[in-house]
């Protein structure tokens, strides 16, 4: 999965190096929140973010070989489930975001490739519209996995609470599942209907909200396995 995750990483470094051939020499780089241009600036900056999708990619890279590692020097069956598990997971995040960065770039340059051409001083695509939307959908797919992944202290729902056993783990994730699911489906519904800012706003509400019934069902949890 770590090749997939690199390959992916690699995709907009390459697709950057062809479309700049067709690319006017100066385009525009950065835009206010009405979407009006603010500065415009040479088409080679647009390298700039394939090159930091490659240096996350890099530390998801770093961080995936650490469990990797921890795996293989594991005592125990069960400590070295966990950390393949966790690794695996964190595969899954690398790769995910790899995609969710790459379509934004895309898309940017798509945007920046119109604008130039036309020269006009508006942005003809809401980029932050798109990155909620893909947001969205990257919840849903991280929601998914995040049940897979056994206790540690990297990937989940990390409280004192849910790292109390396996159980109160198990049940805080599977809880925190659906919550982060729920928040990729409100984002991308409200996104749709709304401007990118706005749909930035609500996702960051959703994940607050998500966030801290998540924490409470935590304690819940953990208040009734130290009952037992």
């Amino acid at each position: 999965m770590k090749k997939i995750m690199w390959i992916v990483a690699m995709i907009p470094v390459v697709v950057t190096s062809v479309v700049l051939q067709f690319m006017p020499d100066i385009i525009p780089m950065h835009h206010d929140l009405e979407g009006n241009t603010d500065r415009w600036g040479s088409k080679t900056e647009s390298f700039i973010f394939p090159v930091i999708i490659l240096f996350i990619t890099l530390f998801w890279h770093l961080l995936i070989y650490v469990f990797e590692k921890k795996s293989k020097n594991a005592n125990t069956e069960k400590e070295q489930m966990e950390a393949k598990s966790s690794a695996k997971v964190l595969c899954v995040v690398g790769i995910s975001q790899a995609i969710m960065f790459g379509i934004m770039h895309y898309f940017i340059l798509y945007s920046s490739w119109i604008q130039a051409n036309a020269g006009g001083e508006h942005a003809v695509i809401d980029i932050a519209k798109v990155s909620c939307i893909l947001c969205g959908i990257i919840f849903i797919v991280l929601g998914n996995f995040m049940t897979k992944a056994k206790r540690n202290a990297v990937v989940g729902v990390r409280t004192v609470w849910s790292m109390h056993n396996d159980n109160t783990w198990r049940k805080s994730n599977r809880f925190g599942a659906i919550c982060i699911i729920i928040t990729g489906l409100l984002t991308i519904i409200t996104t749709v209907f709304t401007s990118g800012m706005t749909g930035t706003i609500f996702m960051l509400i959703y994940l607050l909200l998500a966030t801290i019934v998540t924490v409470v069902y935590s304690k819940k949890i953990y208040d009734k396995e130290i009952k037992k």
